[in-house]
């Protein structure tokens, strides 16, 4: 990352804890929480992959083309549950994000013949559109402190399975949550960390 080889460690770490936590969580629940699961910890692992400093692995310019159509077709599944509302917007706003990240820090589009992007030490400035990613950085920014706010102690817990699809459960902006819902929120708002500080190397 822009911040720092240490901090490209850090983030890779913390999102492929939470897309291997996500990964578990696809034995257990409904269909609906096993699908969900597999879409977070799909967006976990990529970002980990994203996150590894380019002193380790310099990823291949085909790389961001495989990016792009991995997460062009999540933003393609996660549409229509999206248009009720629920979580699932959330997926494909995060989906759309990682396209968006991966179109804007290729070679191709920044001229960096060693493809570097948001975890591979990409320079400030060097892609992306000032008033798209600030528009994502706000949503981000409203997304943590969403989650987080779940997170502190006497916030309302709601029971498992009991928000609606457009409820707002404890997992994060609607959907329902497994049995451990703090574990999934804390997933949820690390992932919305990492997607943020991400965003900033745009």
């Amino acid at each position: 990352m822009h911040g720092g080889a240490s901090t490209g460690w850090l983030l890779m770490a913390l999102c492929a804890v939470s897309g291997a936590y996500c990964l578990l969580r696809t034995r257990t629940g409904t269909p609906q929480e096993r699908r969900t699961a597999r879409s977070e910890a799909l967006m976990g692992f990529g970002m980990a992959a994203m996150a590894v400093p380019a002193a380790v692995l310099s990823p291949p310019g085909w790389a961001w083309a495989v990016y792009a159509v991995l997460f062009g077709a999540a933003a393609l599944r996660a549409l229509r549950p999206a248009l009720r509302g629920g979580h699932h917007l959330h997926h494909l706003v995060g989906s759309l994000a990682m396209v968006y990240m991966a179109v804007a820090m290729a070679p191709a589009m920044t001229g960096n013949g060693g493809g570097g992007h948001a975890g591979h030490g990409a320079t400030a400035g060097a892609g992306g559109i000032p008033v798209l990613t600030g528009a994502l950085l706000v949503y981000y920014a409203f997304y943590v402190l969403g989650s987080a706010g779940r997170l502190l102690p006497g916030a309302a817990v709601v029971p498992a399975g009991s928000a609606g699809a457009g409820g707002r459960g404890p997992g994060g902006f609607g959907g329902g949550t497994d049995g451990r819902p703090e574990l999934t929120t804390a997933c949820r708002l690390t992932m919305g960390i990492g997607m943020f500080a991400m965003l900033l190397t745009l």
